[in-house]
């Protein structure tokens, strides 16, 4: 089984609740790191403009580009779901490694901290929240229900299979764990 997000574009109005909610469940305070960010896509010209957000976190891909290039085999997916995880005591670290994950990763996930050195660290899937039964701590934050989170399978069918939306494209080659409902630009 594979876990992954949805996302639903149309409904996301910016209001950065999943980012807060993520920053203050992980008990993030360098604000040089955010699991999860959210990035605004503004288009067009008045009287035809288009306004879009999107809402991203590690993917959890099936093919982590990031577990390639790690040196020290930090990073790793777990067989049971699908969830990357990292291993900070085995990360070598920003300086000693160059953030090869970083650079691997198409969505640029990888987060390092402020600190010398600083140690890697992405999006758990709140792996301590779904033990407990529970949504991750964006999915559950999010005021207007445009996140859900699941097996892909199960997302797809209940979503559809939509990959792809404004500001967001799918990367065959690690083919990310997620659906999207892409929010649809309307002319006139």
């Amino acid at each position: 089984m594979q876990m992954g997000f949805y996302f639903d574009q149309s409904r996301c109005t910016g209001c950065y609740a999943c980012t807060v909610a993520c920053n203050d469940w992980h008990d993030i305070q360098d604000g040089a790191v955010c699991w999860r960010r959210v990035i605004g896509l503004e288009q067009g010209a008045f009287p035809d403009v288009f306004v879009a957000y999107v809402s991203l976190s590690c993917n959890h891909c099936e093919d982590p580009a990031c577990a390639r290039a790690c040196p020290a085999g930090a990073i790793s997916k777990r067989a049971a779901d699908g969830i990357m995880v990292v291993d900070r005591l085995a990360c070598l670290g920003s300086q000693a490694c160059g953030m090869f994950c970083r650079e691997a990763c198409p969505y640029g996930v990888p987060q390092f901290g402020s600190e010398a050195n600083a140690k890697m660290q992405l999006c758990t899937f709140c792996l301590d929240r779904l033990a407990a039964g529970r949504k991750p701590a964006c999915v559950d934050a999010c005021p207007m229900r445009a996140l859900d989170c699941g097996s892909v399978a199960e997302l797809a069918e209940k979503y559809g299979d939509c990959r792809t939306a404004a500001g967001f494209v799918y990367s065959p080659k690690t083919r990310p764990a997620i659906i999207i409902k892409p929010r649809v630009r309307r002319s006139g």
